[in-house]
């Protein structure tokens, strides 16, 4: 989901990110020279030429933000923060500059140490994976890309048709995710979502073939039903539960987290950033472009954004109290409650890369994360975070075989 990548139509409230953007900002001149080249190594950033930095002041701004540190979804292993592509395309939360400065972020982005990227047949639809898979085909070996099946797909217009997750149509739909994403294999797969006329044995019988195949390394469920998880997991081992996750939406936590902890299985959040809100970027006074998706979001009601901005002091509070940006302690929070969290923040813009990645950074002491998980705790968040339809699809529990 969108995190950052297009500011909404409405005041902004940028306070407590100007100073990390502005020198993220100076790093971007430098790095989006990187466009129709694979980004060098973290340790080695490819120089620039003409941007007006000095060279040494750009290596210091980037090295600064460079992400480092990795976690494990199981037996997976990739970066601690990721990088979600839904928003890519451009036809989610608005335009985005071009299509080529997409493939040079993602780019960018492994130069700066992010290793996991996300994407899925149903973002574009197809062109999200096609962006991906132009980014990464020089550095294949050194990424993991996670994508998704579950929705048919007329693949000429690229109307939705519903679910569909029968045997024959994953393996089309794996054979297509594979071409566009310019690979022989994918290395997380999800469903995702879960079709309720097709047994999760049946949906686990066929990505062990393809896992059999070499087709698909390790797979996983966006948003499924408990008892799903717990028989898909019996089939196949699950790798990763893929769910929204954040300060603004903590459901996971009642019952999807205890069980992957209890089975092993490593936790993704998707809106990790509350699709832009707990960034400090909108307000009461925000209003949504009509091609933004989120004016159908009950949470984004005009009074529900006013209910809901005690969170958005809160994590101000805290980024002025770390030295950080409200993101990064929304990102940092996530990061803090269990070791096998990964969150997935999307964006269209470098400097809001820069200032996700460099989450990483801030910490908290035992003391500090009690203090902030109370103070969470204690905020009300009013709206329901996805339409009536789509809120639907979640924690549905698949037929028996």
């Amino acid at each position: 989901m969108y995190e950052q990548g297009s500011t909404p139509n409405g005041d902004s409230t940028d306070r407590g990110r100007r100073g990390f953007l502005g020198a993220a900002a100076l790093a971007a001149t430098s790095l989006m020279a990187v466009t129709g080249a694979a980004a060098a190594p973290a340790h080695a950033a490819r120089p620039a030429s003409g941007t007006g930095a000095p060279a040494r002041h750009r290596s210091q701004v980037t090295a600064a933000i460079t992400q480092t540190g990795h976690r494990r979804l199981g037996r997976l292993k990739v970066s601690s923060i990721g990088l979600g592509t839904q928003t890519m395309p451009g036809n989610l939360y608005g335009p985005v500059t071009s299509r080529k400065d997409m493939v040079a972020l993602i780019r960018t982005a492994v130069g700066q140490g992010v290793t996991f990227f996300d994407t899925a047949e149903a973002y574009g639809p197809f062109e999200s994976e096609r962006i991906v898979g132009d980014a990464l085909q020089p550095v294949r070996d050194d990424v993991v890309i996670a994508s998704k099946f579950g929705w048919d797909i007329d693949p000429d217009t690229g109307a939705r048709n519903g679910l569909n997750s029968r045997p024959d149509h994953i393996r089309r739909a794996v054979d297509g995710m594979l071409r566009r994403l310019r690979t022989d294999h994918i290395d997380l797969l999800y469903q995702h979502r879960v079709d309720p006329t097709v047994p999760i044995e049946d949906v686990a019988d066929t990505v062990k073939d393809l896992i059999a195949q070499g087709k698909v390394l390790h797979w996983g469920l966006s948003e499924p039903g408990l008892q799903t998880i717990r028989r898909a997991h019996a089939i196949q081992p699950l790798t990763a539960i893929q769910n929204e996750y954040s300060t603004l939406w903590r459901g996971p936590e009642e019952q999807v987290l205890p069980l992957c902890e209890e089975l092993g299985i490593g936790f993704v959040c998707w809106a990790p950033l509350g699709m832009g809100f707990t960034t400090g970027t909108m307000s009461p006074y925000t209003r949504f472009a009509e091609d933004d998706r989120r004016t159908a979001f009950p949470r984004n009601s005009r009074d529900n954004l006013a209910a809901n901005m005690p969170l958005v002091q809160l994590l101000q509070d805290w980024a002025v109290r770390k030295g950080a940006t409200p993101a990064q302690i929304d990102l940092a929070w996530l990061l803090a409650q269990k070791p096998w969290i990964v969150p997935i923040p999307s964006t269209t813009r470098l400097s809001h890369l820069l200032e996700n990645i460099g989450a990483e950074e801030v910490r908290f002491s035992p003391d500090e994360l009690q203090e902030l998980n109370a103070a969470v705790a204690r905020i009300t968040i009013h709206g329901d975070r996805l339409p009536p339809e789509a809120l639907a699809m979640t924690g549905v529990e698949a037929p028996t075989r």
